[in-house]
């Protein structure tokens, strides 16, 4: 506890835990102030993500970056898990999907660009494990093709009604949820010789005792968790304030929000030249939301939702998620990096953010 408390005296940002409880407290007492609740969750997760951050670190130091990154985008996925959950209560899906994969192509092209960029900044090439990404990225294309089936379907057959989408939706998120554990025990079990990295602790850095950054990430997780119940709640009427269309909530701010623990850590990998531990955590936390996420998001609609959820998106998303999965299938295929690789990623997601935040309304 010591450790933890030195760390928040000593770093400014996780000053900013003070807001936390005033989160809380303003949504008891102003709860129609859906302003400012935004802009207090968006500031309260900021250092709830630096604190999240070191604790994995301290945990990937001892398990090693690969079950680390697994860790993180596990516990990352959990926020974004929650704020889709209260999003599928209310029936708002349309969120719910815009979210799912504003995730995926966050996580993919935003995520991985940035730290790219940031550690070749620092160092001139970056090394990782090309095979561990190859595999991320085979079941992110895995994941984009089941995404894919339901849309053109119904696009192309008119017949194709609602229940025969439900039901391919429901049979496509199991094969999804047994492909994603079928990856887990590849990769950690079977042939985990393959898909190590190495170590690039820089001297001086002491981590964490494994109990202390576990309790770190149980306890700072329910905050999150809490804090993005509160976001979620004045996410939308925020956005009418700023003038940003529904589609840009979901696609960027939800996504860029509900990953904030994970940009974390992986920026500060890619900080330190850890950069197995980055890519893990981009790339993994992608296939987890589209083999995981998604598919036990469908399923439970079915007990939480006012209506079944379908796979079923919207042309034009289904074809960024296949555009951010060829993007990252063919800048990771090296297992090297250099900046301006991170600026390629970075602005095929602008390309992409710009579209959403111009896109007029839907005519009512």
């Amino acid at each position: 506890m010591n450790l933890l408390l030195k760390e928040i005296r000593h770093n400014p940002i996780l000053w900013l835990l003070a807001i936390v409880p005033v989160v809380f407290a303003a949504q008891k007492l102003k709860p129609e102030a859906h302003t400012l609740l935004f802009i207090l969750s968006v500031l309260a997760i900021v250092p709830l993500a630096v604190l999240l951050s070191h604790a994995t670190e301290s945990v990937a130091a001892k398990t090693g970056d690969t079950v680390g990154g697994l860790l993180n985008a596990t516990l990352g996925n959990l926020t974004e898990l929650i704020i889709a959950l209260a999003a599928l209560r209310a029936g708002q899906y349309a969120l719910v999907k815009a979210s799912i994969a504003g995730a995926i192509v966050t996580n993919t092209l935003f995520m991985l660009g940035a730290s790219f960029l940031l550690g070749g900044l620092k160092h001139h090439v970056q090394e990782y494990n090309r095979g561990s990404a190859r595999l991320q990225a085979c079941l992110l294309f895995l994941a984009t093709v089941a995404l894919l089936v339901p849309s053109a379907v119904s696009g192309a057959d008119s017949t194709a009604g609602s229940v025969f989408t439900a039901k391919l939706s429901v049979c496509l998120s199991v094969l999804l949820i047994a492909a994603y554990g079928l990856g887990l025990l590849f990769s950690l079990k079977t042939h985990r010789e393959l898909f190590g990295g190495a170590e690039h602790a820089e001297a001086g850095e002491v981590p964490w005792p494994m109990g202390l950054a576990l309790t770190t990430l149980a306890g700072v997780t329910v905050l999150v968790a809490l804090v993005s119940e509160v976001f979620v709640e004045s996410v939308q009427q925020a956005a009418l304030s700023f003038g940003m269309s529904q589609a840009f909530v979901g696609f960027v701010i939800v996504a860029l929000v509900g990953g904030a623990a994970e940009m974390a850590s992986a920026f500060s990998g890619a900080r330190k030249d850890r950069l197995d531990l980055s890519v893990g955590i981009a790339l993994g936390s992608a296939a987890q939301i589209a083999l995981f996420v998604a598919p036990v998001l469908v399923l439970l609609s079915y007990i939480i939702g006012p209506a079944p959820m379908s796979l079923q998106f919207w042309p034009g998303v289904v074809i960024m998620m296949i555009i951010a999965t060829m993007t990252v299938s063919l800048v990771t295929n090296s297992g090297r990096s250099a900046w301006f690789v991170g600026v390629l990623l970075l602005l095929v997601y602008l390309i992409f953010a710009i579209t959403l935040y111009l896109l007029p309304p839907p005519v009512v």
